[in-house]
């Protein structure tokens, strides 16, 4: 991993570990409170639980007395529901009233009288009982009553609070982090274009320089057929290409229509010659396919996959470029393989990211523009296989040129 991989993942994890820290001290805080509260919500409760017993069992008194003890009771009610020993209901108080009062009719059209729904009592009750150990009141007469409440709409809401903001934060942070992310690689980017146009700009001289002073030695020495100048010369138009290449980073390049098969056994023409011989090279498949190319950034693609791959084998191996046609739809597979060192499927994507490398040497930017330049041409590219000590296969999908109608039968 190089120093920029690394710092970034120990930044993540810092990062990772100050979020949980947050989120565990919210999420505490707010436990802090909802005890703290629901012992105030108990209080109230008991408070309530006696001031109803108060009304409904005490003697007649004067009606100053009996208001004061209304007003108790209803400043404090929270839902709740009271029942004597066998579990009937005596009274209850803040629950549903289009549950808690439903007119039921008998036989008789003129008897009415309201009446709770059963069904409902028999739900909240239960979920009483679970909520919370019930307040008992002794009667004077010996009886018991059985208090059960649960907790307040205010303090149900202040339960799920935390986990609410806490996602909201989330979410905002999710959004932040990819917009900045995205505005960091907008500036990486163009800090790149500007670096290769000025390298494309720095290399023209010296490339003209080079051609002229070759013609020139074909002229002094009468040397036209001479394979090491043939070579050279050669190896300059390959510098125009790189120049060129560099100066259409960051510009929409210009596609044409190309036979890929072609293209790629040029490439492989040159790049041949100049890899050590015990490295065997083989092109097969589909000699016909055609899609959309620039060729110059085409070539870069081919042949930074080619070098990965030499790079991958030790001493000697086999390199294995195999096209064809996914005729349904409409696609061109590029499949380049090798018989290398392999990489760990864990690597898989991280192969692409900028500056990830296995060489001691190197800047890690081979794939990361391999993806981009394939970008341009509207295609994609993936590790399709790969296993330690026998090899790799990267594959291109292309969208092909030629379009297929359905054969009527």
């Amino acid at each position: 991993m190089n120093p920029y991989q690394y710092n970034q993942q120990r930044w993540k994890f810092f990062l990772l570990i100050f979020a949980a820290i947050i989120a565990a001290a919210s999420l505490l805080y707010t436990n802090y409170l909802v005890k703290n509260l629901s012992k105030v919500e108990r209080t109230k409760a008991e408070v309530w639980a006696m001031s109803t017993k108060s009304i409904m069992t005490m003697p007649d008194v004067d009606d100053e007395f009996i208001t004061f003890v209304y007003s108790v009771r209803d400043s404090l009610a929270v839902p709740a529901i009271i029942t004597d020993e066998k579990e009937n209901i005596v009274f209850w108080r803040d629950l549903d009233s289009t549950k808690t009062n439903i007119k039921a009719t008998t036989k008789d059209s003129t008897n009415h009288h309201l009446e709770y729904d059963p069904h409902y009592f028999e739900k909240q009750l239960n979920f009483m009982k679970k909520s919370h150990t019930p307040i008992i009141l002794k009667l004077d007469n010996g009886a018991k009553w059985m208090v059960y409440y649960k907790d307040s709409w205010f303090l149900q809401q202040l339960r799920v609070f935390p986990y609410i903001q806490l996602s909201l934060i989330a979410i905002f942070l999710i959004i932040g982090y990819t917009v900045f992310n995205s505005i960091r690689k907008s500036e990486q980017n163009l800090v790149w274009v500007g670096l290769t146009k000025e390298a494309a700009h720095q290399l023209g001289t010296p490339i003209s320089s080079l051609m002229g002073w070759v013609e020139l030695i074909k002229l002094k020495f009468d040397a036209e057929d001479d394979e090491t100048l043939n070579e050279m010369e050669n190896d300059i138009k390959r510098l125009e290409i790189v120049a060129d290449r560099f100066s259409k980073i960051g510009s929409t390049p210009v596609l044409h229509n190309a036979n890929v098969y072609e293209v790629i056994a040029s490439y492989i023409r040159y790049f041949k010659v100049r890899t050590s011989d015990k490295i065997i090279f083989e092109l097969v498949g589909d000699k016909h396919v055609e899609a959309k190319l620039n060729i110059p950034l085409f070539d870069w693609i081919i042949e930074n996959l080619l070098k990965n791959a030499v790079n991958a084998i030790a001493s000697e191996g086999k390199i294995t470029v195999k096209i064809s046609e996914n005729i349904a739809k409409e696609e061109i597979f590029i499949d380049i393989s090798d018989t290398g060192k392999g990489i760990p499927r864990s690597n898989f994507e991280t192969v692409f990211q900028p500056g990830f490398t296995t060489r001691k040497r190197g800047w890690g930017l081979g794939l990361s523009l391999t993806k981009r330049m394939v970008h341009y041409h509207q295609g994609h590219i993936f590790v399709k296989d790969s296993e330690i000590g026998k090899g790799t296969t990267f594959r291109i999908i292309l969208k092909s040129n030629l379009t297929y109608e359905p054969t009527e039968i």
